[in-house]
């Protein structure tokens, strides 16, 4: 078979194409074709016009074998076909080196020096086949040779990278053709080899196309919904064979449908039952398990009337022994699948009463609500994968933040709810809660009191109670947020921790020095505060991996949440000795324990309490003066004029720094809008920062990854600018993600050349501001993120500290000392003994 090899080799000056030529010994069969015997290797080189490098050959090169080419003839022959062809395709001698963009907006290229008219793609793949006399040049493509095996087309034919080598090979339609008869063959060895093929090339979204054009997505739907069963006498002898042959099948449909060219409304209720047959069977291969999960996931992402078919199929029963099984690739395909029913599903099957009784296990996946409310659920996460004795990867850690954004989101239709003063039902809430905390001192109900007496003593129940509204309480729970939230928090507080909200009414409702805290009030506020930590009602982050195991440990963890909280909050005020004009700086103290209690990831509501008993307000203060000392105890001229001094140079380390770490490189995941993947890129300075490597990866590296394995570059001096957040053009595209204020605030942009950008969302904030500084310290201007304020306050305070250790406990005047005047005369010797 021919295999052509075509290697892109160009400087900054000329262009310059080196070609290998490798062929197998032999006449090939194929297509009534024969192929030039002999093994002959070549290296053609074309030099630029006005100089440049000679023509030479590569070791081992040798004569041609029988075919009616000599290696000399051949050699000028191909060289000069090829150069040629390539050359008045490709670009002109001058041409500079290119960059392109990359993310879900897709990656561009674009010449930055004039071009000839392009010779279609056609014309060069003819002349190549003439040149060795291939007939049916149309059977023929250019294909990528690396792992990839991307085609050439006429629409990324300008991508093709400095160094890439092509091959020539079958085309996308011929291949497409022969694979279709292929995985139709009586033969189950050849049938599983074709799917093994198809699996394969279905990556490269121009077979996909020529494929999909055949009918190809009906094809494999009717293997998967009756093929299967043709074999079922087979599969007890065939097992193996009949595992991977479904394998490659459902594998070969998520590559072909992740391309978007076929809708997901297309599909039979017959297929759909089929995939969740698969996902529903207690011993099946695990491949198979997992691409029937990640097609029922993508099913509901990308389609409404799917979502109600596929919920109605699965039920939370078969789904749980996926979750406790020791395969944490399966475990979050299982809770990516619960994710996204959930984040489609209608907001009245979303909103079911947590207190309702239901059987989990037969619960069908439309009850949302109920399903994450239940126990069984909740703990069977907590034992077999978040406690589980293994590290949790990123992409579980992302499930895990969903599962608990939209479980938190639950609580958002109570949180917009205005109480209604007329509603009675309401209203016995906060008749329930006055009757918890005064049910010793109120009169009984039959009372003989008049309703004046009675409207009296509600009055000032309420009053105690902490609400502002003293005669109208309902009043205010009219803001949203926090809403009913807030009165259904008080409410279970009340309940399920009787004694602490007895002891907290009635200790401040006793008090009469002005120090009493509202507990209708801090109640409210405090609940508007928790929502906020906690981002109730926000969409969940494309990128953030940031959930807390604590919250998993409890069936209504919010509430127990707010009950931690509100007793924290009732503390802090004793020790602040606060009133009520003080309550903002309360709230402030509160919301600072709160967050650096969480910044620890307490694995248990318990451990979260633990935390917060260690920050008193006084440890609280001690943080604070620290981290103020810089500016309190610094601020004297000469100091001043000391940091003005220092800063250049702890600027510069910074700086070094920054492009240090863009030198080691930083792994950035590839996003899209349809649904999330494990796709990833690189990108690195080179160490002599003059040039950005970059270039897709397989998976996540461990560690660096070299710049000889980045094949795509971008000199720095191209760069024009650098945006970032709603600037980006990858956040100017309709999609998901540009509503997405965490991904908005991670995101940023190379431009380059005329209407180029190489587009990056960051793994965190922190990376995000290593980046941006790293870049604008390339392009000479000013590291502006709030990383380099942080460390240049934190350097400068300790260069300060280290220069006046020899100044310890003298004061510093804050005037030089006045200069003495010149002495009379200058007869004086210094003795230096």
């Amino acid at each position: 078979m021919l295999c052509t090899h075509i290697i892109y080799s160009r400087t900054e000056a000329y262009t310059v194409f080196d070609i290998f030529f490798f062929l197998s010994r032999g006449t090939s069969k194929s297509r009534g074709h024969p192929h030039p015997p002999g093994k002959v290797q070549w290296a053609g080189v074309r030099a630029p016009a006005g100089g440049g490098r000679a023509n030479h050959a590569c070791p081992g090169a040798g004569a041609g074998g029988d075919g009616g080419h000599s290696a000399a003839s051949a050699r000028e022959e191909i060289s000069r076909l090829i150069s040629g062809c390539l050359a008045d395709a490709k670009c002109v001698s001058g041409q500079q080196e290119e960059g392109r963009g990359s993310e879900s907006s897709g990656r561009r290229r674009r010449s930055s020096r004039p071009t000839r008219s392009k010779k279609p793609l056609s014309a060069i793949i003819k002349e190549v086949c003439d040149g060795w006399s291939l007939a049916n040049h149309e059977y023929f493509a250019l294909q990528h040779a690396d792992s990839s095996n991307f085609y050439i087309t006429e629409k990324n034919r300008n991508e093709i990278k400095n160094g890439t080598i092509l091959r020539l090979t079958t085309s996308p339609a011929q291949n497409a053709h022969q694979l279709h008869e292929r995985i139709q063959s009586s033969s189950m060895d050849a049938k599983l080899e074709a799917l093994k093929d198809l699996a394969s090339l279905s990556r490269d979204v121009t077979f996909a196309q020529e494929f999909i054009n055949l009918d190809g997505i009906s094809l494999l739907t009717q293997m998967v919904e009756s093929g299967t069963e043709r074999y079922q006498k087979l599969q007890k002898i065939m097992k193996p064979c009949f595992g991977d042959m479904l394998s490659f099948t459902l594998t070969a449909f998520v590559e072909l449908m992740d391309h978007g060219i076929v809708s997901w409304d297309t599909f039979s209720v017959a297929f759909i039952k089929k995939i969740a047959s698969f996902v529903n069977k207690s011993a099946i291969d695990v491949s198979i398990l997992q691409r029937s999960l990640a097609i029922l996931e993508s099913m509901v992402l990308n389609s409404h009337d799917l979502y109600q078919k596929v919920a109605q199929e699965i039920t939370i029963g078969q789904l749980i022994p996926h979750l406790q099984g020791t395969d944490q690739e399966i475990q979050t395909y299982t809770i990516a699948v619960i994710n996204a029913l959930f984040l489609k599903a209608p907001d009245e099957k979303r909103q079911v009463g947590v207190e309702s009784s239901v059987d989990i296990l037969d619960c069908p996946l439309t009850e949302m609500a109920n399903i994450l409310a239940q126990k069984q659920l909740r703990s069977i996460i907590l034992t077999h994968v978040i406690r589980a004795q293994r590290a949790i990867n990123n992409e579980m850690a992302h499930q895990l933040y969903v599962l608990q954004v939209l479980t938190f989101n639950l609580l958002e239709d109570r949180m917009m709810t205005k109480m209604d003063p007329q509603d009675q039902a309401q209203r016995d809430i906060i008749f329930e809660l006055r009757r918890i905390a005064f049910d010793a001192e109120s009169e009984p109900n039959n009372s003989s009191g008049s309703m004046e007496k009675r409207k009296s003593m509600y009055t000032r129940d309420y009053k105690k109670l902490g609400f502002i509204n003293h005669v109208n309480p309902a009043m205010d729970f009219t803001q949203t947020p926090p809403g009913m939230l807030a009165l259904d928090n008080m409410l279970y507080f009340a309940k399920h921790h009787q004694d602490a909200y007895i002891r907290i009414v009635l200790e401040n409702s006793s008090r009469e020095d002005k120090h009493e805290c509202p507990f209708g009030r801090s109640s409210i506020e405090l609940t508007k505060m928790l929502c906020e930590i906690l981002k109730v009602g926000e969409l969940p982050s494309e990128t953030c991996n940031d959930f807390h195991p604590m919250f998993f440990t409890h069936d209504r963890s919010f509430e127990e949440f707010f009950c931690i909280c509100i007793q924290l909050l009732n503390k802090t005020w004793k020790e602040m000795r606060a009133t009520s004009e003080d309550f903002n700086k309360v709230m402030q103290v509160v919301k600072e324990q709160v967050m650096r209690a969480l910044t620890t990831k307490p694995s248990s509501l318990d451990q979260f309490k633990s935390k917060l008993q260690n920050l008193s307000y006084t440890e609280i203060l001690k943080i604070r003066q620290s981290e103020r000392m810089n500016q309190e105890d610094f601020q004297s001229r000469p100091i001043l004029e000391l940091k003005e001094k220092i800063q250049p140079e702890i600027l510069e380390l910074i700086k070094q720094q920054r492009l240090n770490r863009l030198v080691e490189g930083t792994c950035f995941r590839k996003l899209n809008s349809r649904r999330r993947q494990d796709k990833f890129w690189y990108c690195r300075l080179s160490p002599n920062h003059k040039v950005l490597h970059y270039g897709d990866l397989e998976e996540s590296p461990q560690g660096e990854v070299p710049h000889d394995s980045l094949q795509d570059k971008l000199p720095v001096a191209d760069i024009k600018a650098v945006v970032t957040g709603k600037d980006c053009p990858h956040m100017k595209e309709k999609g998901a993600l540009k509503q997405n204020k965490e991904v908005l605030e991670l995101a940023f942009s190379i431009l380059y050349d005329s209407n180029c950008q190489l587009n990056f969302i960051a793994p965190d904030k922190h990376e995000y501001c290593i980046w941006t500084d790293g870049l604008n310290a390339l392009l000479g201007k000013d590291m502006m993120s709030d990383l380099t304020r942080n460390d240049l306050d934190t350097l400068l305070s300790m260069e300060i500290k280290l220069r006046l250790l020899d100044l310890e406990n003298i004061q510093i005047p804050d005037a030089p000392p006045p200069i003495p005047k010149e002495p009379s005369n200058y007869d004086f010797v210094y003795d230096c003994n």
